[in-house]
């Protein structure tokens, strides 16, 4: 999962790294010459992207340009500190970009040379703002360029100011896949939207997410600052079943049973929610603290081991160390608070039946829970989509 200044989900992310873009928010010319005038038909004519004295610059597109000649030197500094901003000249002489993105809401100096094909010096210089974080949005979202994924795994952005343009922003990304199956969006409220196929991604198939959102207006007076295409890669196909009836686990992978796996499921009084669950995150060892899901101080584990995330409000599949040796719960009786429990030992390490699973598991794969008394799980608590009907599902499309 991708977040545009490295915290969590991309933590969605992944956007520290964005491609250069085009954003309407400036316009497109700079000081062109220092003496003001036109000079003759093979005199250098310089364009900074970013006007002097403009405020809501690109963070992408920033750059200079020069005809009839070539770049000699581009100096770009941050004006506050004085500090640097790295970038380099294209191979014909005719352009510069940062070899960066540039922050949000920052004030930054470019001072431009070039020969014209006269033999003249041409000089331009511009201080501009870029656009401010509170006059522009972002959105963190999973799974990353490069990734490897289950045939669950939806393509999700999760937007940090709300969307009032719902159609604007939805057209502005595209979501296809090798397979040519058809991708359609969904909003879950007004700043995530999801992506997803009628059924699960085809095994081995390659998914592409082109993100244009630069100077796209999101809200009233706000505007998107991405520009990004991404691709990532569908593995095997692994759906595992979990069925509370029997307190087992059956995996199957591209159509075969590999394994079927005793389990214990919630209680009788913290029942786990039934239908398809996409696993989100995966932890080797982690906490889980009861107070953090609303059950006061009935649990708290410092190690809990081969954890994987099914829902945003708690449910994991992981490993269990501290079950009765004497009575073991695993295929005869549910005893969690709602999690999916493996037999397990302390540390992670052991040759166990949660190892196992963990080990052969990917961010993407699906989990499915039938015959549970609890409710199905809402398509919203987590990455789980798939359990809303396709008609419902392309009804929450903007387009």
């Amino acid at each position: 999962m991708t977040t545009p200044d490295a915290t969590a989900r991309r933590t969605l992310v992944a956007c520290a790294a964005l491609a250069v873009g085009a954003l309407t928010l400036t316009a497109c010319s700079g000081d062109a010459k220092a003496d003001g005038k036109s000079g003759g038909s093979d005199d250098a004519r310089i364009v900074i992207s970013a006007k002097n004295g403009s405020v809501g610059a690109s963070i992408n597109s920033t750059g200079v340009k020069v005809s009839d000649g070539k770049l000699t030197e581009v100096k770009m500094t941050e004006s506050a500190t004085g500090a640097d901003v790295p970038g380099a000249v294209a191979g014909d002489g005719k352009s510069w970009k940062p070899g960066k993105r540039l922050e949000r809401g920052t004030e930054y100096r470019i001072s431009a040379t070039a020969k014209g094909e006269s033999g003249k010096t041409a000089a331009a210089k511009s201080t501009f703002t870029t656009v401010s974080t509170d006059n522009s949005f972002i959105g963190t979202y999973t799974p990353d360029g490069g990734a490897k994924v289950g045939v669950g795994m939806p393509v999700s952005f999760t937007f940090d100011k709300a969307i009032t343009d719902k159609k604007a922003v939805q057209s502005h990304i595209e979501v296809t896949s090798s397979s040519g199956q058809k991708v359609v969006g969904h909003w879950f409220g007004s700043q995530r939207l999801d992506f997803r196929p009628k059924e699960y991604w085809k095994a081995g198939s390659e998914v592409t997410t082109k993100v244009d959102l630069d100077g796209v207006e999101g809200a009233n007076g706000v505007y998107g600052v991405q520009d990004k295409t991404v691709t990532f890669t569908v593995g095997r196909s692994q759906v595992s079943t979990v069925d509370v009836d029997t307190q087992t686990m059956t995996v199957v992978r591209d159509g075969r049973t590999v394994k079927t796996v005793p389990i214990s499921s919630g209680s009788a009084d913290n029942s786990t929610y039934n239908g398809q669950m996409v696993i989100a995150e995966k932890f080797r060892q982690t906490r889980m603290n009861g107070s953090t899901v609303g059950y006061g101080g009935e649990y708290d584990i410092a190690d809990v081991p081969n954890a994987m995330r099914l829902t945003t409000s708690g449910t994991f599949i992981h490993g269990n160390y501290w079950y009765d040796r004497g009575n073991p719960p695993f295929g005869k009786q549910g005893t969690s608070h709602g999690c999916i429990g493996l037999a397990d030992a302390q540390g992670a390490g052991s040759d166990t039946s949660a190892k196992w699973f963990f080990d052969n598991s990917l961010v993407g794969d699906v989990v499915t829970v039938k015959n549970s008394p609890d409710k199905t799980v809402s398509p919203d608590n987590g990455l789980n989509g798939w359990n809303m009907a396709w008609s419902a599902w392309t009804a929450g499309s903007a387009l």
